[in-house]
């Protein structure tokens, strides 16, 4: 699963530097993802405990927010769960992503990728609507 989040963290890092400058809102990257057939929603939930411990460990990763949605009546596809990660800042993002090779996050990126795949991956700009 991670080699793919690993490729779209690239990906996103390419979209961050064609980021308009003037970009105000929070990063948000949302991985598709398909759970292994004997994996639980709750191993999921401990990996991505996990991963998201390493990240904040980080330069650039201290203020990420991650989120799991799991559907309870939606036409997913062959997605069973999406992982959302938010960055308050695209800078934030960028910082994260630029130190991603060789961090701790990415040594959990094997674990998670025995449970699930994600192989899709969008990124945003999302600010509070008030």
């Amino acid at each position: 699963m991670f080699k793919s989040i690993t490729r779209s963290i690239m990906v996103a890092t390419l979209l961050v530097l064609a980021a308009p400058a003037y970009s105000l809102g929070s990063a948000m990257q949302i991985f598709h993802c398909s759970q292994d057939d004997e994996t639980t929603d709750e191993q999921v939930d401990e990996i991505a405990m996990a991963w998201l411990k390493a990240a904040r460990s980080m330069k650039g990763g201290e203020n990420l927010q991650g989120y799991l949605r799991f559907p309870v009546a939606a036409d997913t596809g062959e997605n069973d769960f999406t992982f959302v990660l938010v960055a308050p800042s695209f800078a934030e993002w960028g910082t994260f992503t630029d130190g991603y090779a060789g961090s701790p996050a990415e040594e959990v990126d094997a674990k998670f990728d025995e449970l699930a795949d994600c192989t899709k991956s969008t990124l945003w700009e999302s600010h509070e609507v008030k």
